[in-house]
Order: structure tokens, then C-alpha cells, then sequence
């Protein structure tokens, strides 16, 4: 049965909701869940996982067990699917780990570099003589560089004294970003033109990436997120309507 789409007094037909989707760019979103119902439909989840995954549910919509079927019939949902949506995500989360933890530590390794993190202090002004004259201030302990900072940095930084992070090292501009990782704590470098400001920059810490429960987790949905933009751009087709019945996606 052909269905049609109300959204208040408008009915779209079945046949424009293709194009509809295409020309608010909706397109790719629709093509992600269903790569992602594809890849997971073979996974089975324990009676304590479904179990957990209801309890988390009712929890986050704030419904007990015995409103479930009055929700599912206001929302127009099946059971069926609602059960399969509550599992989605453990189910997304097992496949994750199935298809990637075994390369993990390989790609922490490569990306550690990006991920260590620093705090650092920094005094930017757009005058260089004012940067110069901080700088043999600060060299000659007349005065501090937070003390400095709060006076004359015209960045957000003056609030906190100059002090920015912990960030990860590559978050700054790539120039500080260098300045930052060959440089020692309290360590202050000589003036430095980056883009329209000069600037003193003085490392505070260096925070080494660990391969920790969050990080495993963060790179296993970078690699899944990867992966995912492959399949959207390698396998996502629109097929001109003249060539079918129905203009069509291919998955």
C-alpha cells in the first residue's frame, strides 16, 4: 500500500518525498541509518541488555512500563520498531568493537600526536614594540606573565591571566601549535607574528594521551564515522526516473 505524507494541512505524495529529501539535504541521513540497520541486523542482543536498554528508555522520556503502549500510539510507532530502535545503539556499540578493536592501539599510536594535550599561557597584542617591551619584562622577572597578561593581551585569554586548556595540541594556531610541542614548561619564547597579532607563548603542561576506556571509545566512533562517509559517498546513487518506475536510492 502506497502511503502519502501529512504534515499539517499539506499531503506530499510518496513520489515527491524523494525529491523533497534530496533538495533539504536530507538525503545522506537517510542513507546513514539505513547502512547502519544493514550492518548491525545480524547482532543479538542478552535479555539483560534489552532489559537495560527499556530502563534507559524510560528513564530518559520519564514513562513507566505501563505507559509504553498509549506512547508508541501517540507517537504512531509499531512495537516492533520501537523495540528495534531501543537496541540500536548497544547494537551499534557491539559492532564497533567487533569490527575495530583489533586495531585500535595501531591507530591510537598514529594518532597520538594530535591527541596529547597541553595548557599553555598566551599574550597576544597587535603592536609589535608593546609585545617586544612584555617580553623583556617578563625575561627580567619585573613582572609575570599572568600579571602581564590580564593587562595586555587583547585576546579572551586576558580573563584567566593568559592561561588556555588543557587542549589538544593541534587545536591551536599551527605556528603556536609547533612553538608549543618543542618547548619545555615555563619555557617563554620571543615574540611571534601569527596572522595579525604578535604573540608570547609560554607552555604550562604537556598531558600525555592515554589509551583509556574514553579514549578507546572516542576512536572507535572516529574509525566507525570514517568508515561510514565511505559507504555514503562509494554506494549512495540516484537513479534518474526515467530508467525505473520510481526514483530510487541504491544502498
Amino acid at each position: 500500500m502506497k502511503l502519502n505524507l501529512k504534515i499539517g494541512e499539506r499531503i506530499i505524495p510518496a513520489e515527491e518525498i524523494l525529491p523533497l529529501l534530496s533538495q533539504y539535504q536530507m538525503m545522506p541521513q537517510l542513507a546513514r541509518e539505513i547502512i547502519i540497520d544493514r550492518e548491525i541486523a545480524s547482532i543479538e542482543c542478552t535479555a539483560e541488555e534489552k532489559q537495560l536498554a527499556q530502563q534507559q528508555f524510560l528513564q530518559q522520556n520519564q514513562i513507566s512500563q505501563e505507559q509504553i503502549p498509549a506512547w508508541l500510539e501517540q507517537k504512531g510507532i509499531a512495537l516492533e520498531d520501537f523495540e528495534k530502535q531501543i537496541l540500536k545503539g548497544i547494537k551499534l556499540d557491539k559492532y564497533k568493537r567487533n569490527t575495530w578493536e583489533d586495531v585500535i592501539e595501531g591507530y591510537f599510536l598514529k594518532r597520538k600526536p594530535q591527541l596529547d594535550r597541553v595548557v599553555y599561557s598566551l599574550i597576544r597584542h597587535q603592536d609589535a614594540g608593546t609585545i617586544q617591551e612584555l617580553f623583556f619584562r617578563i625575561q627580567e622577572n619585573e613582572s609575570s606573565f599572568t600579571e602581564e597578561a590580564r593587562k595586555h593581551s587583547q585576546g579572551p585569554e586576558a580573563q584567566t591571566g593568559g592561561l588556555i586548556g588543557p587542549v589538544e595540541i593541534h587545536t591551536p594556531n599551527p605556528k603556536i601549535a609547533k612553538i608549543l610541542s618543542e618547548s619545555k614548561p615555563g619555557q617563554v619564547w620571543a615574540p611571534t607574528k601569527v596572522g595579525e597579532w604578535f604573540v608570547l607563548v609560554r607552555l604550562e603542561k604537556f598531558i600525555t594521551a592515554q589509551l583509556d576506556p574514553e579514549m578507546r571509545q572516542r576512536l572507535l566512533d572516529e574509525l566507525f564515522q570514517t568508515w561510514l562517509r565511505e559507504q555514503i559517498q562509494q554506494t549512495v546513487t540516484l537513479i534518474p526516473a526515467e530508467t525505473t518506475t520510481n526514483s530510487s536510492v541504491e544502498i
